[in-house]
């Protein structure tokens, strides 16, 4: 008769086991299969809870994906923010929000995802699906815009080359800049990337 025990199911008796085992399951899928692909049930099948868990201590899959990354802004709460107000001005509410959000958690927790991305190729592939295809692809899509994939990596330069210059370098003076300076000054060239002319499109 075998004496091993059934893989043991639903709430596992220390939340903060479950929630590490979550975070660590959703960090493997989300960088396999990427944020579209992966569901809620595979990566709580990966962590070996029940898929209530999920939405027990995250709310949800977006809920999971941001911490998972680390990243101290939730998906669908930044694109309903920045897409309520005139299309012009899209691009200083999404720098306006980027830096608030991390001034708010601290500049120290961004460069510790620097370091983190530089060494693991699995943050790298977390920072690269948050970045590409759980805000500006959903974002370009809805603004229906020509050359979507160029506008989303450029999108993308603009705001991890910021955080890179502003919380890991600290450049002065744009690493004591408020953000309402940073959102005028910096958003244009973001809405430009957004909707604006991109002058030529012959990238290879």
């Amino acid at each position: 008769m075998s004496t091993t025990e059934p893989k043991r199911r639903g709430r596992r008796p220390n939340g903060a086991d479950t929630k590490a085992a979550l975070l660590t399951a959703a960090r493997e899928v989300f960088a396999e299969q990427g944020y579209d692909a992966a569901t809620v049930r595979a990566i709580a099948g990966s962590a070996g809870v029940d898929p209530a868990m999920v939405k027990h201590w995250f709310g949800g899959k977006e809920g999971l994906f941001t911490a998972a990354v680390q990243i101290p802004i939730n998906p669908a709460e930044i694109l309903k923010q920045v897409l309520d107000g005139p299309r012009e001005e899209i691009g200083e509410r999404i720098m306006r929000r980027f830096v608030t959000s991390w001034d708010t958690v601290g500049g120290g927790q961004f460069a510790a995802l620097m370091r983190s991305v530089a060494g693991n190729e699995q943050a790298v592939t977390m920072l690269r699906e948050f970045v590409q295809n759980v805000l500006f692809h959903r974002l370009v899509k809805v603004l229906d815009v020509d050359n979507p994939e160029l506008r989303v990596a450029l999108c993308g330069s603009q705001l991890v080359g910021l955080g890179m210059a502003r919380y890991v370098v600290r450049i002065e003076p744009l690493a004591s800049a408020n953000a309402d300076t940073v959102a005028a000054t910096i958003g244009p060239n973001l809405q430009r990337y957004l909707t604006g002319d991109l002058g030529t499109t012959n990238f290879t």
